[in-house]
């Protein structure tokens, strides 16, 4: 298993959609350790730009200093303070959600979360449209419990509007203490009023996968096989591995992998599991840098153990993010499945984490996700081959109108 020492200069994130609020699950969803090392230390010396102007910075500074006037005298803004303010606001010139200065006290909130900090909420958020949405609860997490939906835009935060908030800043005020609540006020498409809902905050228990026919799983009545996958956590892939296994055994040739309200994980393990299905070679996802660097390529290690007999059907919906889209996205682009259900996020950048001091780092976007055939997964995500929205009224009745409509195409070919 791949962790991120904290200590080291620099590491990258291919994050689900960033590190968020799954709010204290430390795999961190889409963690990438490794890449690109590069000592953050050696741009101490850099010059200044001669075509920056950095006069009206100092000036405001000296008058700010002079003049500023504080609401009260209880809150004492030191120098340094203002230092990381100036970061913060260049960072939040690039219009990037994902391009964020981290503070000493958001930097500890991430490092937390690397070192195995388990206590939150248990979903994953990111920016859509610059609305702060909710990407997908994890099951049986009390996000889940409570009724949150991926999709769900989150208006406030307790009493903190999030209009304009970065996702750092969204994730310090979810956390919490095991116990404590936090109260969220969201709109939900198809509803005409906000909704107000309170999720108490406990230790995350992070699901994995499941093949369980007591849960929807495993091998149904008709003889396709289901295999839900939840994250790519660095578990995920001996899992799958047995998930395979088992289907194997159960004598099918039709299978069905759920990815819904998935929201990625370790891009290893993306890769890994495309292998499954993929000769060695082929392209399972590429890092786009730009024009300055010659793009990286992430190829099947070839274990290639179907033959074309299997039938392969992968859910996706809006929760589906990051290295779901890679798997979806590689499998689908090379003739190995067919995606059924709604559109994907469209989480496909790439982030590093640069220690700028001991308590401080930047976490920068460095490249794009690239399917096979080279479309942006941040360009609109995916769209399946059959869309299928969930019919909420017939699932609660025990229908799942998307798998069914994944297990009928199955049946007919």
């Amino acid at each position: 298993m791949k962790h991120i020492k904290v200590g080291e200069n620099t590491q990258k994130l291919a994050t689900g959609v960033i590190v968020v609020a799954l709010v204290g699950i430390a795999f961190l969803i889409g963690l990438y350790a490794g890449g690109n090392n590069s000592d953050s230390n050696a741009y101490l010396d850099a010059e200044q730009p001669q075509s920056v102007d950095l006069k009206p910075v100092w000036k405001v500074w000296n008058l700010l200093s002079e003049k500023y006037a504080a609401a009260t005298t209880t809150v004492v803004v030191t120098d340094q303070t203002r230092v990381w303010g100036m970061i913060q606001g260049l960072t939040d010139s690039l219009g990037d959600p994902y391009t964020v200065f981290l503070p000493p006290a958001e930097s500890e909130l991430f490092e937390s979360d690397i070192s195995g900090n388990f206590e939150g909420v248990g979903m994953e958020i990111g920016l859509r449209d610059k609305i702060l949405t909710v990407i997908a609860p994890l099951k049986g997490t009390p996000a889940y419990n409570s009724g949150i939906k991926s999709g769900d835009k989150i208006l406030r935060i307790d009493d903190t509007e999030t209009s304009g908030l970065s996702i750092d800043r969204a994730v310090k005020l979810i956390r919490g203490e095991r116990g404590t609540e936090v109260t969220f006020t969201i709109f939900r498409d198809g509803t005409s009023e906000p909704l107000t809902i309170g999720v108490i905050r406990d230790v995350i228990e992070i699901p994995t996968i499941n093949v369980s026919q007591s849960e929807g799983a495993g091998l149904r009545d008709d003889g396709i096989y289901v295999i839900a996958l939840y994250n790519f956590s660095a578990i995920s892939q001996n899992l799958f591995r047995e998930a395979l296994r088992s289907f194997i055994n159960s004598g099918s040739n039709k299978l069905i992998l759920d990815l819904r309200g998935n929201p990625g994980g370790f891009l290893g393990a993306a890769v890994d599991m495309a292998s499954w299905f993929l000769p060695t070679g082929k392209v399972v996802v590429s890092e786009n840098f730009g024009d300055e660097r010659k793009a990286n390529v992430h190829r099947s290690r070839g274990y290639n153990i179907f033959n074309d007999n299997l039938k392969l059907a992968i859910l996706v919906n809006g929760g589906s993010a990051s290295a779901s889209e890679i798997l979806a996205g590689a499998l689908s682009e090379h003739g190995k499945a067919i995606l059924v259900g709604e559109r994907t996020f469209g989480k496909g950048s790439v982030q590093e984490l640069i220690k700028i001091t001991d308590d401080t780092s930047l976490k920068v976007t460095v490249a794009r996700w690239l399917t096979p055939d080279g479309k942006s997964i941040s360009d609109g995500g995916l769209t399946p081959d059959i869309v299928v929205e969930l019919d909420g009224d017939k699932f609660v009745d025990g229908i799942d109108t998307q798998l069914e409509a994944a297990a009928e195409y199955l049946k007919s070919i």
